[in-house]
């Protein structure tokens, strides 16, 4: 359903995986990639996004590199994670932003922003960078803490997250005291932690064996409902 693109970003052009419904139009999304860059099970997430009426864009934030989940390849994914460039990443996502607001398929003056593992911490940075056109933001267990958390003044969008009860990497402590904060700030925030869950729930690979498609057949319409709603 999707096809490769370029976009300008940083200089000079970044790739990535674009959806576009069949009705050819409608709300613009951009999904973030967990740490194993944009796979297969990542771009079909797009082409299910693009199945409800989004325009789906996944940025390729590694430029290329990919590590298998379904081979596992954990060490890799890792490696890749640690050596992307942050500002560089930054900017990728800033451009996709860009670029989708701009795409003629693209409805409204804004758009969401989906995001897994360190996608979904990353989806918190790219709406707090770019408040002026992100208008809704559903991060799934991650988020950013401590020194690695933006400036949240720019945070305009309405955020609805879902978290992992059983997280090593992300914890629900964590997700909690985040929500508090954003909250006590004024901003719309919601962070659900699912009971008996854990990190990559919804993540069809299964590469950590966590996946719960009953849970995440229960999420998803939540999901594209809240996102309509925000976005049209």
């Amino acid at each position: 359903m999707g096809e490769s693109v370029e976009f300008a970003s940083n200089g000079s052009t970044a790739g990535g995986y674009l959806a576009v419904p069949a009705s050819g139009s409608g709300p613009g999304l951009i999904v973030i990639q967990e740490w194993w860059g944009v796979s297969q099970s990542l771009k079909d997430v797009c082409d299910r996004l693009a199945g409800e009426g989004f325009v789906a864009l996944a940025p390729d934030l590694y430029h290329g590199e990919l590590a298998d989940p379904e081979h596992q390849e954990m060490d890799k994914a890792a490696a890749l994670m640690n050596a992307m460039p942050a500002e560089r990443a930054g900017k990728d996502m800033s451009g996709a932003v860009d670029y989708l607001v701009a795409h003629d398929a693209t409805t409204g003056d804004g758009v969401g922003v989906v995001g897994f593992c360190m996608g979904g911490m990353l989806t918190f940075l790219i709406a707090a960078n770019r408040g002026d056109k992100v208008k809704a933001a559903v991060p799934f267990y991650g988020y950013p803490s401590g020194d690695g958390e933006p400036d949240w003044s720019g945070l305009t969008a309405v955020v609805r997250g879902h978290m992992a009860e059983n997280d090593d990497f992300f914890g629900p402590e964590g997700a909690h005291a985040l929500e508090a904060k954003l909250q006590g700030l004024g901003k719309d925030v919601t962070l659900t932690v699912h009971p008996g869950t854990g990190h990559a729930f919804m993540g069809p690979h299964n590469a950590l064996g966590t996946l719960d498609a009953e849970r995440a057949e229960q999420i998803w319409p939540q999901v594209f409902a809240f996102l309509h709603e925000q976005l049209g």
